[in-house]
């Protein structure tokens, strides 16, 4: 009861503080919540200074860098992120051009380029077509929001058994632990050159700066701090001309909720791929899902399952491997 009252207190107080309407404790669901997290290659709002110093600039394709799919349990006990490579092959819904007012047919795209062609509303369809799965809430955050919300945290500590350098962003990590602002913080999930796993690689790295976000939270008691939550949901969900899926009462409540949840109750993977598709160039050479590998483990999360059996605690392969798409532990992408 006093967890409730606290997680109520703190919602309460930083909706009033960013002037949203309170929101009452979330009902859990008998299935989870299914949260996507988006994050755009918006670069825009950061400033040519800053697209030097942290090697950010280039031309925007206006498209999803990273998606995630997210899985809060019914019982808000434990956490499965299922990363979708942004190069997946996609069958885009059919939608209604908004700009144009033309009714657009099913066709193939990276899926990725679901956001290009219809925003947020088109990526979540796109997600929800491909994987089985209702899509409860979503989050998009661009370069801005990204480095600012880092920052807001006081930084996210990251640790790599091996160097880490990458020609494009310029990142140079030295075997062991660091700390890393928001600029950095951005080289880091960004880079994809540091090896042969391209974006494997990447999507390793992301995954283990959410494990080390959470972490840091969890040890500075920030969101015990209505005021310093209330800073970091504003910064996320920023000003308004952005959709996002979210109110400001319902981010600080599952913030809370993850906040309590330990590194060794979260999973991480990515959807299993089955290989390399070349036949539409169209589109250029786009990841193949391994149908019946992921159907088993979308299956898992609508049933609200466990990705890993219990007990059992998986190695990361570092630098993963395209054929290699077991789920680990958060625990195993800790700092020690």
């Amino acid at each position: 009861m006093k967890r409730v009252l606290s997680s109520l207190i703190v919602s309460a107080s930083a909706a009033a503080l960013l002037g949203a309407p309170t929101l009452p404790a979330r009902v859990s669901s008998p299935h989870g919540m299914n949260i996507l997290l988006m994050g755009t290659d918006g670069r825009d709002t950061i400033s040519d200074a800053e697209k030097r110093r942290f090697h950010a600039g280039g031309i925007a394709c206006d498209c999803t860098d990273v998606l995630m799919l997210v899985h809060v349990s019914a019982h808000r006990d434990r956490v499965s992120v299922v990363s979708l490579p942004r190069d997946s092959y996609a069958e885009i819904p059919p939608y209604r051009d908004e700009a144009t007012g033309e009714e657009r047919p099913p066709h193939p795209s990276k899926i990725n380029g679901a956001y290009a062609e219809g925003g947020a509303p088109l990526a979540v369809r796109t997600v929800e077509s491909m994987t089985g799965l209702t899509v409860d809430r979503f989050l998009q955050v661009d370069f801005r929001r990204f480095i600012d919300a880092v920052n807001d945290v006081g930084g996210v500590e990251v640790c790599t058994p091996r160097r880490l350098r990458d020609k494009a962003t310029k990142l140079d990590l030295r075997p062991g632990k660091h700390r890393l602002g928001g600029g950095q913080a951005l080289q880091y999930v960004r880079s994809r050159k540091v090896d042969s796993s391209a974006d494997l690689g990447r999507i390793q790295r992301q995954q283990r700066f959410l494990v080390g976000a959470l972490r840091g939270l969890q040890a500075s008691r920030l969101l015990a701090d209505p005021v310093a939550t209330a800073r970091v949901v504003h910064t996320l969900l920023g000003s308004g001309r952005v959709a996002q899926g979210f109110e400001a009462g319902e981010l600080v409540e599952l913030a809370v909720v993850l906040g309590r949840v330990p590194a060794r109750a979260t999973e991480f993977a990515t959807v299993p791929i089955s290989g390399f598709d070349e036949t539409h160039p169209e589109i250029g050479s786009t990841l193949v899902w391994d149908r019946a590998k992921a159907d088993a483990m979308f299956g898992k999360l609508r049933e609200d399952r466990p990705l890993i059996g219990a007990g059992a605690s998986p190695k990361p392969l570092d630098p993963p491997r395209l054929a290699n798409s077991a789920p680990v532990r958060g625990s195993s992408y800790a700092c020690r």
